[in-house]
C-alpha cells in the first residue's frame, strides 16, 4: 500500500528547513529508497515516493508555516538539480502506475502554481545543476528559474529523442502557456537531447535569471529575499497537522469521518459529518489521502459510489464554518478543499452520488455530487424502515456559487449548466432552502430519482452497465464531459496528459522490448516503428 501523509520529520528525499520568511527545499534523493521495485534512484531522479514527500512539504508550509512567504527548492547533489522521473521505475511500472504517477506529479507541480497566486507564497528554483525532464518541468512550476552559468550546466527536455515518449506532464504546456516560449523554440528544446545552457537559454526565455558559481548562493539568498518582500501573504494560526490515522483491510479503509467499504469493481465511500471543530480539516485530508489510495492501489476499481451520512445541520454548520474562515482570510483549509476535490473530478472512476435520507449533501458536501457522473436521489424516504428517516433533501449555499472551482475555473454547477443561464439564474434565489427529489429533478439537479422500491435495483443495475464498457471508453468520456466550457493551462496539461501518456506510453517505440524504455541505458539503440499514425 502506497503512504500519502508523511510530516517532514519522516522525509527520506527532501531536506526542509526555515529561516524567517525563507523555506528551503533540497533534493538530495536515497538513491536506495525506491517506493516498488529495486531500481535506483540515480542522480536525484524521482518515483512517486519523492514527489509524495514535495506535496506534503508543500502542505505543511501552507498550513503549518504561515510566516514564510518564499520557498527555494534547490539540490544538495553536486552537479545535478534533478534528472526527472525515473526511467527504471517508468520501465518497470504497469501502465496505471505510470498514469497515476504522471497525474500526482502534475497535481503538485499546479498546486505549487496555486500557492503563488492564491497564498501568496512564491517560489524560486535555484538550479544548481543539471536540470532535465520532470527537474526542468518542476523549475516552471516556480515563480523564478535562477540557472548557475558554469559553462557546462543545461536544462532539457529530453523525452522525444531518448525516450520515445515527451515532456507531456506539463513541461511543453508551460513552455508556450506560461512562459510565451516561441513554438520553434519549444520545439527545439523538445528535441535536443542535451539542452541549452547560460545566455542562450536566458535570451529564449527559459530561465530568468544566470549567476556564476562563485556568486550564485548570494545570488539565490538575494533573489529569495525580494521574492518574499513582493507578496503580501496573510499570516494566520500554524495549523498543526498530525499523521493522518487510518485502518486498510481487505474490503475497507476508515479514517474518522471518511469510510470507503471496497467490492470487486466498485467502493463505496462514505464522508460522516458532525459539528466539531476539526472535521473540515481532518475531512479534507482524509478524502485526498483515500482518493489517492483508490487511484494508486486499486486500479481495478472502476466505480465510485460518493454518499454522506450526518444531519443537515451539522452539514449546514460546516459549510457556515468553512465561508466564515473564507472572510476572515483565513482560507488555507478552504484551498485544501477545492484541491481535494479537483483530486476527485481528475480521478478515472465512474463517480455516482447516492443520495438518500440520512444524507446531507449540503454546500461543500454537494460539490462532492456535482463531481460526480451521474447523481441518483431518492424519492421519498424509505418506508419498510422501522424508523423511516425523513424525504431526502439537498441544500444549495453560499459554496456551490463559485467559491470552489474546477480547473477549468468554472463552479460545477457553472459547468453542469454550461450554456443555460436560464437554470443559474432559477438557482441562485434558492440557495439555503431544502429541495426535494421532485424539485431537484424539475432544476436539473439529479439524473434519476427512483423510490425507494427500485432505489436498490437502479443502483445495482447502473454498476453491472459500467462494468460491462470498456474502461478504457470510459476514462476518456468521463474525462471529456467533466470539464465543459473554456480551456486553460492545467484542462490542457490533463487533456494531454490523458491523450498523450495513455497512448503514447503504450506504444511499442516507448514500451515495446526493444523500445526506448527499456533500451535506455544499456547501450543499444531503440528500434522505432517510423509509421506516423
Amino acid at each position: 500500500m502506497t503512504t500519502f501523509d508523511i510530516t517532514p520529520d519522516k522525509f527520506q528525499h527532501w531536506d526542509f528547513s526555515l529561516d524567517a520568511e525563507i523555506a528551503t527545499l533540497t533534493l538530495t534523493v536515497d538513491p536506495a529508497a525506491a517506493t516498488f521495485g529495486t531500481y535506483e534512484l540515480k542522480l536525484n531522479s524521482y518515483d512517486i515516493g519523492v514527489d509524495i514527500e514535495l506535496a506534503n512539504a508543500i502542505r505543511h508550509i501552507r498550513l503549518s508555516h504561515p510566516a514564510v512567504k518564499c520557498v527555494v527548492i534547490t539540490s544538495g547533489l553536486e552537479g545535478t538539480f534533478c534528472a526527472g522521473a525515473n526511467i527504471r521505475m517508468l520501465a518497470a511500472a504497469d501502465h496505471s502506475h505510470k498514469i497515476n504517477f504522471c497525474k500526482y506529479t502534475n497535481e503538485t507541480r499546479l498546486e505549487i502554481e496555486e500557492a503563488s497566486a492564491l497564498s501568496g507564497i512564491k517560489f524560486l528554483a535555484a538550479v544548481n545543476g543539471a536540470c532535465s525532464g520532470g527537474g526542468y518541468e518542476l523549475a516552471l512550476a516556480c515563480d523564478h528559474i535562477l540557472l548557475v552559468d558554469d559553462k557546462s550546466t543545461s536544462i532539457s527536455l529530453p523525452e522525444v529523442p531518448l525516450l520515445g515518449v515527451l515532456p507531456g506532464t506539463g513541461g511543453l504546456t508551460r513552455l508556450t502557456d506560461k512562459r510565451h516560449v516561441r513554438r520553434d523554440r519549444a520545439d527545439v528544446i523538445a528535441t535536443k537531447a542535451e539542452g541549452t545552457s547560460g545566455k542562450e537559454a536566458l535570451e529564449w526565455g527559459l530561465v530568468d535569471e544566470l549567476a556564476i558559481p562563485t556568486e550564485f548562493d548570494e545570488a539565490v539568498a538575494h533573489r529569495a529575499l525580494e521574492l518574499a518582500a513582493s507578496t503580501n501573504r496573510l499570516e494566520g494560526e500554524p495549523v498543526h497537522l498530525p499523521p493522518l490515522e487510518v485502518k486498510v483491510s481487505e474490503d475497507h479503509i476508515d479514517y474518522n469521518w471518511v469510510k470507503v467499504a471496497l467490492f470487486d469493481s466498485h467502493a463505496e465511500l462514505k464522508v460522516l459529518v458532525a459539528a466539531h471543530s476539526d472535521w473540515l480539516l481532518r475531512t479534507a485530508r482524509e478524502l485526498d489521502d483515500v482518493l489517492c489510495r483508490l487511484r494508486f492501489d486499486y486500479p481495478d476499481i472502476g466505480t465510485l459510489i460518493l454518499r454522506t451520512e450526518g444531519s443537515l445541520e451539522s452539514a449546514v454548520a460546516m459549510d457556515s464554518a468553512l465561508s466564515d474562515s473564507m472572510e476572515s482570510g483565513d482560507h488555507e483549509i478552504k484551498l485544501l478543499w477545492e484541491k481535494c476535490l479537483r483530486r476527485l473530478d481528475l480521478t478515472a472512476k465512474t463517480l455516482i452520488a447516492a443520495i438518500e435520507p440520512g444524507s446531507c449533501f449540503v454546500g461543500i458536501l454537494f460539490e462532492l455530487a456535482l463531481a460526480a457522473d451521474r447523481i441518483f436521489m431518492l424519492d421519498g424516504r424509505f418506508e419498510d424502515h422501522d424508523n423511516p428517516l425523513p424525504a431526502t433533501s439537498i441544500r444549495l449555499t453560499h459554496t456551490n456559487f463559485g467559491t470552489m472551482p474546477m480547473w477549468n475555473g468554472l463552479s460545477r454547477l457553472n459547468s453542469r449548466f454550461w450554456g443555460d443561464e436560464e437554470t443559474l439564474t432559477t438557482l441562485s434565489p434558492i440557495s439555503n432552502v431544502n429541495i426535494l427529489a421532485d424539485e431537484a429533478a424539475q432544476l436539473g439537479l439529479v439524473s434519476a430519482t427512483p423510490d425507494d422500491l427500485d432505489w436498490d435495483d437502479e443502483l445495482r443495475l447502473f454498476i453491472e452497465e459500467r462494468s460491462s464498457f470498456s474502461a478504457d471508453s470510459l476514462t476518456a468520456m468521463e474525462a471529456n464531459l467533466r470539464f465543459a466550457g473554456p480551456e486553460t493551462m492545467a484542462t490542457k496539461i490533463f487533456a494531454r496528459l490523458s491523450a498523450w501518456q495513455n497512448w503514447v506510453f503504450t506504444r511499442s517505440n516507448a514500451s515495446g522490448p526493444v523500445g526506448a524504455l527499456q533500451r535506455y541505458g544499456s547501450g543499444s539503440r531503440p528500434e522505432f516503428d517510423n509509421r506516423r499514425t
